[in-house]
């Protein structure tokens, strides 16, 4: 029975699971092939890790928030249809449709190009940013993130463009849980400033606008204007589905909230621009890819990974000291209560019990993980830590 190796970056505490592999070093199988295939690297450190396992068998003490990969659909299952996305379209019916976890399928593409799926449709500022970190890549819309994860499982797409926060609504919660359900890898960023418009049909004012309608968040993030306009405000999966339903339905009364690109696609008319309450308004978006990318130490790196932690008092302050301590700078942590798995009790009386949420912990640190300091960190952070998962080492994005 032949054995599919998947790639997964991790740090365990089981040093069989641990491996690791110099820049330098060209990688090799070794030749122990119980269960699943290691590499004979076990004269380097062992925080730079990439682990070579059967999709029987797991890296590290599984977290129960993770879900094993979910097999592709049966013969029954359709396959998706996958429509190029490019240049601007005014025919609404010849849009790219967004694929659907429900409909994927492993199918195969020429790979002429570089595909990069996204949630949403034509016009989303997630599309902006495929198109900024790929100018000539083929943009593939879906309807869900998961969707978006999964084609680049099932070999759909090469990369995935999603954001993970937002400068003024803060972190996409889903994302980051589903970061950890699926065996992507981080391999890169991209950070876009958020340009709001205010659409309408060609020839209206936007003082003849009754109803504006847009993505929640939007719409918050431009209470300033719709309040000075006094219309209704009617909520849309995105805002680039805002844009389609505005063109589609014809209503002169009726704006969007979308972006300029939204505009052109739709044949819309932009009434006013740049209508955010806050002119620095910056989502942050992760690239995604099947398999990570070798990190060196010629350009400013950052480092993302999900750790669980022991009990104890301080033991927080010990797992954030190891960065500290060499110098690392952290520029994200995030906390994510364990889906299956919320609250922990705690005897501490003979009055009763103590209930405590488990926490999942996603830090960013700017560090590559080529940098020793980056390994020996990890190493440190292997005594509190019950589960540590490196979901990708990339370069920083710094140019808005």
């Amino acid at each position: 029975m032949a054995l599919k190796l998947v790639p997964i970056w991790a740090c365990c505490t089981n040093q069989q699971h641990c491996c690791t592999y110099p820049q330098s070093l060209k990688l090799g199988y070794g030749s122990r092939l119980s269960g699943s295939s290691f590499l004979n690297l076990r004269a380097h450190k062992k925080w730079e890790c990439l682990v070579l396992l059967s999709e029987t068998e797991r890296a590290i003490t599984p977290v129960e928030d993770e879900q094993p990969l979910a097999p592709p659909g049966d013969a029954s299952v359709q396959e998706a249809q996958i429509i190029q996305s490019k240049g601007f379209h005014r025919d609404l019916q010849s849009l790219p449709k967004p694929l659907s976890a429900t409909y994927l399928s492993s199918g195969q593409h020429d790979g002429s190009n570089v595909r990069v799926a996204y949630q949403g449709i034509p016009g989303a500022y997630s599309e902006a940013a495929a198109l900024k970190a790929y100018p000539k890549c083929e943009t593939v819309p879906c309807d869900q993130f998961e969707a978006a994860f999964k084609a680049v499982e099932l070999w759909l797409v090469d990369k995935a463009v999603l954001p993970i926060e937002n400068s003024v609504a803060g972190s996409i919660h889903r994302n980051y849980d589903l970061l950890l359900r699926h065996r992507l890898h981080i391999v890169g960023e991209v950070q876009l400033l958020v340009n709001h418009c205010l659409l309408g049909l060609p020839g209206i004012r936007k003082e003849e606008l009754k109803r504006v309608v847009s993505h929640p968040q939007a719409l918050e993030q431009c209470n300033i204007m719709l309040n000075e306009l006094g219309v209704a405000r009617l909520s849309s999966d995105d805002t680039s589905s805002a844009a389609q339903i505005v063109a589609s339905e014809g209503k002169r009364d009726t704006g969007a909230v979308a972006s300029a690109r939204a505009a052109e696609i739709y044949g819309l008319s932009i009434l006013a621009e740049r209508i955010q309450d806050d002119p620095d308004n910056i989502t942050r978006f992760l690239i995604l890819a099947r398999e990570p990318i070798i990190s060196g130490t010629d350009r400013p790196y950052k480092t993302s990974i999900v750790f669980t932690l022991e009990e104890g008092p301080g033991v927080l302050f010990k797992a954030l000291a190891v960065f500290a301590l060499r110098e690392i700078n952290l520029t994200k942590i995030e906390s994510r209560p364990q889906k299956k798995r919320p609250l922990r009790v705690v005897d501490d009386s003979n009055k009763g019990s103590a209930k405590y949420f488990d926490y999942l912990f996603y830090i960013d640190f700017e560090a590559s993980m080529a940098d020793p300091r980056a390994q020996y960190a990890l190493e440190h952070l292997q005594e509190f830590a019950r589960f540590i998962r490196v979901l990708g080492c990339y370069p920083m994005d710094k140019n808005l």
